[in-house]
């Protein structure tokens, strides 16, 4: 076995943990205590990386560079944001502020994978959590690929767009309108579409509005997750608007200006808050 790489990071893992382990792809990732798997493809070939969260650091180990892995690490877990600025900036706001300062080493958890963040989500509209995972599933049994020790490759968007959506709405069991907006993303893909930390954010947000399919909060979680713009805001949320008493989009968006730049962080805190007090 690989001696983990350690990255000395303030970390709340609990969380992360949670919310990985409610997301995680049946056959793709898996959560087992602290640690979670995956089968990702760094330098062109697929490997094993497993990452282990405590409360002061994350060790991170696969068959890959220490370098490769340290980045895999960061874009995971957010371990580039610096979590003092976000107790200043929010620490003395009145909704959020009392959780930043009960849990100020809450991290916004990133994704790996922009194609299986953007299918995964469009699976969760309006649906539950266990009914996502369910459907993610058996789309990732039918066609990703083999991954190393038995694990699986999410499906690529070559071949979700190469599949008639009448196929993937038989094998997943979703309704038409949703597998057709499947299609519709792993086509965008294919044809170029890129999710991740370093792309072009307001050109990546203007192409996934124009899908069929996906609507605002979809484009705006994805901003969140893949993204990594620590601005972003799912505005339509239930828990957010319950949390402002506020009754639409623009009304959240309104009361969350006081937020900025960090109102992605002020949303995971008040998710997480839903989540621990249920």
């Amino acid at each position: 076995m690989a001696t983990p790489v350690r990255l000395d990071v303030p970390l709340d893992p609990a969380p992360l943990l949670a919310s990985l382990t409610a997301h995680a792809v049946p056959g793709v990732e898996t959560v087992d205590g602290a640690e979670v798997t995956r089968a990702v493809v760094l330098g062109g070939r697929a490997t094993l990386v497993t990452a282990r969260l405590t409360d002061d650091r994350v060790e991170v180990r696969g068959d890959a560079p220490d370098p490769a892995l340290r980045a895999v690490a960061t874009r995971w877990f957010g371990l580039d944001d610096d979590l003092a600025a976000v107790v200043d900036a929010l620490g003395p706001d009145r909704v959020v502020g009392p959780l930043v300062r009960r849990r100020p080493h809450l991290r916004v958890l990133g994704h790996l994978d922009g194609f299986e963040a953007t299918l995964t989500t469009v699976l969760g509209q309006q649906v539950s959590l266990a009914a996502a995972r369910t459907f993610s599933g058996r789309l990732a049994a039918a066609w990703g690929e083999p991954g190393p020790d038995g694990f699986l490759l999410f499906p690529r968007p070559e071949t979700i767009a190469a599949l008639d959506p009448d196929e993937v709405q038989r094998t997943v069991r979703v309704t038409g309108a949703r597998a057709r907006a499947l299609h519709a993303v792993a086509t965008a893909f294919a044809e170029g579409l890129d999710l991740g930390p370093d792309v072009d954010r307001v050109e990546a947000r203007r192409r996934l509005h124009a899908l069929s399919g996906v609507g605002p909060w979809t484009v705006e979680y994805l901003a969140l997750r893949v993204l990594a713009d620590r601005d972003a805001l799912p505005g339509g949320d239930v828990v957010l608007r319950r949390a402002l008493g506020a009754d639409g989009t623009r009304a959240v968006e309104a009361a969350a200006q006081a937020w900025r730049p960090w109102r992605a962080y002020a949303a995971v805190h008040l998710w997480t808050a839903h989540a621990f007090a249920l």
